[in-house]
């Protein structure tokens, strides 16, 4: 595992000489600047703000008292000079200054945040870094790079779990008597897709604000150590569920076999999930569906059909016109929902929508993202059916496909002080379009009126010492630390106070 000291863009090394001689104070805020590269069928302009306490812990506490403290203060500095000396050149870089932060113990930093689980506008900053001690004024930027290349994602997918959570909330509103399935409507089936095991868990702990199911067990893995604090709680769940190996080991001859094995003898009762397209899937709903269906209706629990090819909102909804009632549809003109509910019926709620038999049911988890989900659920509402009907799981091309810009992330430095006086310092370029215009001088970030953050800037320290920017990181230690629950529901309650009446 890396030294954390060694966790920096190459360039950062050589900053602490650049700085004017006398500097003592640097002040830097994280800051999500435009969301004009994040496209959602639902009204945005927020960010939700995830992970700073997970990677506070797993960082800049474990890593760095087990990678940099607790290693001897030679070997620190040896390898630090060999890296600096071959990547450099000889000498180029000095070790004095990483001596003397190995012999001080701790980092000395002082980090502010907005609560985690909080919606936040655009060019509010989520959280301020300074310095404790005027020697280590170069250790705030220093550590730009690391802490950006882990906070960004996590608030991202974050606030994309928190955008399918509304699609399925605003069609369960309209279509449904509740929202009890709400929690396991979106299913997080992207760790494949991931880059690599600590962006699995600690980007997909981003999906367990909004749902609680996921088959991504690092990320409960993640919450567990760093969002539970003193008490253990509900994380996530999944159910038994095939892939194409299993069904492809059972031959194509063998595939209703397969199905019997599976609903009838491996899983009696309960929920299992069927991968269904392996050849034929229409002919797995038309024909094997009618085959089995005493004993699918025999049992206690669900079969939740997966198809996983295709155009999903073809294949649950149907190519046909959705006031196309002709009697001769194919299966295919019909789709998947009004298939079953043709084979196995249901009830129609208050809301006047029809809902499958609970006996069965459908997960779609191929190429689903926020447009598509919309137009499923939209679709499916004006077929009659609740949205309640379909379940999504939410891939890596959902939670992937996605940069530091889709919500133009930026750590940069607004205030510093050099022997001893202040200095508001700030960047405004003249070829820029206004995006990379910083904030000037100490920050400060309230409540309105209307509930949202606001930044203020240009402030007094004691100023500064005011309002939602609460201490999260103190010489070494972690502050008003939380539990994932509060996040949960921290953001529930945000989301439901904007809501319009």
């Amino acid at each position: 595992m890396i030294n954390p000291i060694l966790a920096i863009d190459g360039y950062k090394v050589s900053h602490r000489e650049q700085y004017p001689e006398g500097t003592t104070k640097v002040y830097s805020n994280f800051t999500p600047r435009s969301d004009r590269h994040f496209h959602s069928p639902v009204a945005g302009g927020k960010l939700v703000f995830f992970g700073l306490q997970g990677f506070l812990q797993w960082f800049l506490v474990d890593l760095f008292n087990e990678r940099f403290f607790a290693s001897n203060e030679q070997d620190v500095a040896a390898e630090y000079k060999a890296v600096m000396d071959s990547y450099m050149g000889e000498g180029a870089v000095s070790v004095e200054h990483i001596r003397a932060l190995h012999q001080l113990g701790y980092l000395p930093l002082h980090i502010k945040a907005l609560d985690e689980g909080s919606k936040v506008p655009m060019k509010v900053p989520v959280l301020t870094i300074t310095n404790t001690r005027n020697e280590f004024f170069w250790l705030v930027n220093y550590l730009e790079t690391v802490l950006s290349a882990e906070l960004w994602k996590t608030s991202t997918n974050a606030t994309i779990a928190h955008h399918y959570r509304l699609i399925c909330e605003r069609w369960a509103a309209k279509t449904c008597n509740g929202i009890t399935h709400l929690d396991f409507q979106c299913h997080d089936f992207s760790f494949r897709g991931m880059s690599g095991l600590q962006d699995t868990a600690q980007a997909g702990c981003g999906h367990l604000l909004s749902f609680k199911g996921t088959d991504n067990i690092p990320s409960v893995l993640y919450a567990r150590d760093y969002y539970t604090p003193g008490e253990s709680c509900f994380i996530a769940a999944s159910v038994p569920a095939t892939e194409h190996s299993v069904m492809c080991m059972g031959e194509q001859t063998g595939e209703i076999a397969t199905f019997r094995r599976l609903i009838c003898d491996l899983y009696p009762s309960g929920f299992v999930s069927i991968v269904s397209d392996t050849w034929d899937y229409w002919r797995v709903l038309t024909e094997y569906t009618r085959e089995l269906k005493s004993a699918i209706m025999a049992r206690e629990g669900r079969v939740v059909f997966r198809p996983d090819s295709g155009d999903p909102v073809a294949v649950l909804c149907g190519t046909a016109a959705d006031d196309d009632v002709r009697a001769d549809r194919t299966a295919e003109e019909k789709g998947s929902v009004e298939v079953l509910w043709d084979i196995f019926g249901g009830t129609v709620n208050e809301k006047g929508f029809k809902v499958l038999d609970p006996h069965v049911g459908l997960i779609y988890g191929d190429s689903i993202t926020l447009e598509r989900a919309d137009e499923i659920l939209r679709r499916l509402a004006a077929k009659g059916f609740a949205s309640s009907n379909v379940v999504f799981g939410v891939g890596s091309f959902t939670y992937q496909y996605n940069t530091r810009d889709t919500f133009g992330f930026a750590m940069k430095a607004t205030y510093g002080e050099v022997n001893g006086i202040g200095r508001m310092i700030y960047k405004a370029p003249k070829t820029d379009d206004g995006l990379k215009r910083s904030a000037r001088g100490l920050l400060r970030v309230i409540r309105n009126e209307a509930g949202d953050y606001q930044l203020f800037d240009e402030q007094s320290w004691e100023q500064e010492q005011q309002g939602e920017l609460k201490t999260r990181f103190l010489n070494g230690k972690l502050y008003n630390i939380e539990h994932l629950e509060t996040l949960r529901q921290r953001l529930a309650a945000e989301t439901s106070l904007h809501q319009p009446g």
